[in-house]
């Protein structure tokens, strides 16, 4: 499995690489916290539709006992996807690090 790492990812997001930022919880997780830049995909066939076989993809969910982005993960690299990366900390490792989110649950500064 390729992981990136917390610091990894906001300097890829920082730079404005280009990549898929995938959030892949449900709707009400989406709404009320995600990285900034994120695209949601809930199920395997959206993922499928809404995702290239060549993009540059990150996958991540709640946190490291969350099991979304090991499944997204695994269901994208067996469909033939192979720039995949995974975020496993996911939105807890990130808010930990006091970085951005956006979202209805997000308390302004």
């Amino acid at each position: 499995m390729n992981l990136i790492s917390r610091e990894e990812l906001k300097e890829r997001i920082d730079r404005g690489d280009d990549f898929k930022l995938v959030f892949v919880l449900g709707e009400w997780h989406y709404r009320a916290k995600h990285i900034p830049g994120s695209m949601h995909i809930d199920t395997p066939e959206k993922g499928i539709e809404k995702l290239n076989k060549d993009d540059d993809i990150v996958v991540y969910c709640s946190n490291t006992t969350c099991v979304a982005s090991l499944y997204a993960y695994n269901l994208l690299e067996g469909n033939g996807y192979q720039n995949i990366r995974r975020y496993a900390g996911g939105i807890q490792d990130w808010e930990e690090a006091g970085y951005p989110l956006e979202g209805e649950m997000v308390s302004p500064n």
